[in-house]
């Protein structure tokens, strides 16, 4: 079946479609990553974007039910170069064309993605639409121009648990907090977990909650609209800020309750969360011109020099000349544009990374943060 891909320029991509047939409207753009595509499609922060794979070849080693970084796929379109319909990998357990179908995601191949790539880099990301219905180019163009843009929609809610749960053993478990004593709550964990974390959920990746179980931590993650007083009854030994989609500037309420946060326990932020952490600390934001996504972004630690490779997933920053810098510490930079991508506060054991620690696709150089949020907890 015919599949197009229209930007809001007026440029239309023919193809081929794979996974599920209809229409989707979306951001478009590209991530570089060459391996990793379940992930992709199942982080949260991809909400709202269709997202194009640089890499030529999709599809190749299938899917399968332990790669999953959250309960479902989060993108709206999927565009690659050649799908591979028949993998080979001895943990596949299905093609990626049927897990598209299941979750709704429209994908189309046989386009040039090199060609797509280059005019987001040139001319930055788009609004864009992907359709297998009412192929028209003058219509698609029409509707292109109509997408709603990132810049002041609050994502966070379409993609944060409703419930509280505790994550256990690899899996969520419900919980419920109403008339319940915080230590009881704690209780229900596995005993042999010395520390906890409240995980406040922007969209936040499984392996992150992986991460911190790994280390031995009781993991209660909550909505992203969970209010400071609720939080801080909970008597957590820290406050993890999750990744997500979108603007951090219109999640307002999440920025007012972080503000309550810091300074009564340690905080660590990644991704949406360390841009909620720079706002909350008088910052700034701004949208990149095509954002940073691929796991082989380099980041610069400024005290030691020392380069991490790093994957990366976000379409928003920090300015770092609106920060305080006799109150905040600017960490870490990005190497390709100069943009931050760390902060610490310089009294308090509050800090974040504006990429994904948790590499779920990618690289572990930057491991060592869950470590240092693990020692922040063990001296409070």
């Amino acid at each position: 079946m015919e599949a197009w891909l229209a930007l809001e320029d007026g440029t239309v991509y023919e193809g081929e479609s794979f996974g599920a047939t209809g229409e989707k409207t979306g951001e478009v753009v590209f991530n570089t990553s060459m391996i990793g595509y379940q992930e992709i499609l199942t982080d949260p922060s991809y909400k709202g974007q269709i997202v194009t794979m640089t890499y030529p070849l999709i599809g190749n080693y299938g899917v399968n039910p332990e790669d999953m970084e959250s309960i479902c796929s989060h993108v709206e379109g999927f565009v690659v170069r050649e799908y591979q319909p028949r993998p080979n990998n001895w943990r596949s357990t299905d093609t990626l064309n049927n897990f598209l179908a299941e979750h709704d995601v429209i994908g189309i191949s046989g386009i040039d993605t090199r060609a797509l790539t280059r005019r987001l880099r040139v001319d930055g990301v788009m609004r864009g639409i992907i359709t297998t219905e009412n192929l028209d180019h003058a219509r698609v163009s029409a509707k292109a121009k109509t997408v709603s843009g990132m810049v002041g929609v609050d994502l966070v809610r379409e993609v944060s648990t409703k419930q509280p749960y505790k994550w256990e053993q690899g899996h969520r478990v419900s919980i419920t907090l109403s008339n319940t004593a915080p230590d009881q709550v704690w209780q229900t964990f596995d005993k042999a977990c010395q520390y906890r974390v409240v995980v406040m959920d922007y969209g936040a990746k499984h392996n992150i909650l992986r991460s911190l179980a790994h280390r031995g931590c009781r993991v209660l993650v909550l909505p992203g609209d969970t209010s400071a007083e609720l939080v801080l009854r909970l008597n957590p030994d820290g406050i993890m800020l999750s990744n997500g989609p979108g603007d951090p500037g219109a999640v307002d309420y999440a920025i007012e309750e972080l503000k309550i946060l810091i300074g009564q326990k340690p905080i660590f932020g990644i991704c949406i969360g360390h841009q909620f952490l720079g706002l909350a600390l008088g910052g700034e934001s701004f949208k990149l011109k095509f954002g940073h996504r691929g796991a082989n972004q380099p980041v610069q630690q400024i005290e030691s020099g020392k380069v991490e490779i790093t994957s990366q997933n976000h379409g928003f920053a920090i300015d770092a000349d609106s920060l305080d810098t006799s109150i905040v510490e600017l960490t870490h930079i990005n190497l390709n544009d100069r943009t931050l991508e760390g902060l610490a506060h310089r009294t308090l054991p509050v800090f974040s990374v504006q990429y994904h620690p948790e590499a779920s696709p990618g690289p572990h150089d930057a491991d060592y943060l869950f470590d240092k949020f693990i020692d922040s907890m063990k001296s409070i």
